[in-house]
């Protein structure tokens, strides 16, 4: 799909979940960045086994897999009913790819996505600078300013599966 150009950061970030509160991707999302089945993905991991612990690499189970596949709306057809749970790696893990996966093509996907966790891990350092600021300001100003903090924070919490669905119509509050 992406051929000879390397994968470009917005990609990989869709392709980025949050599972048992690590930031993981499915192994037919790296087989089709890498360019080989998943088939081929996992039985090299398999040949490769010690390389991937606990923490590189996750089976998910079944109510996992049910809450990624509902918030992923391209499961439909193969797949949506997988013989077998997927796999998925952490940034560890994904790291650990590169290694199994020989290719000139995996070593160079693998350094977009290792680029994407930084990218991303640096983001979020910047939201919890933001945060103490906040904290700080806060402390320093009365209840006048209150809703306005509150207001910032609303709009750096990072959304809620309720709040993704964006809302049709007007709503009202009864005083």
């Amino acid at each position: 799909m992406y051929k000879d150009q390397l994968v470009p950061t917005e990609v990989i970030e869709q392709r980025i979940h949050l599972v048992r509160r690590q930031r993981v991707m499915l192994d037919r999302d790296l087989a089709e960045l890498y360019g080989v089945t998943t088939a081929a993905l996992n039985q090299a991991v398999k040949r490769n086994a010690g390389r991937f612990p606990e923490d590189f690499m996750l089976r998910l189970t079944r109510e996992e897999f049910d809450s990624l596949r509902s918030q992923i709306v391209t499961l439909e057809g193969r797949g949506k009913h997988p013989k077998y749970l997927p796999r998925v790696f952490t940034e560890q893990g994904v790291a650990m790819l590169s290694g199994v996966l020989r290719s000139k093509r995996a070593v160079q996907v693998n350094i977009a996505i290792m680029r994407t966790f930084v990218q991303l891990r640096r983001m979020l350092e910047t939201n919890e600078v933001l945060a103490r600021k906040l904290a700080d300001l806060e402390a320093k100003y009365d209840d006048k300013f209150r809703v306005v903090f509150d207001a910032i924070r609303q709009l750096m919490a990072p959304p809620t599966v309720d709040q993704e669905r964006s809302q049709i119509g007007f709503t009202t509050t009864d005083e």
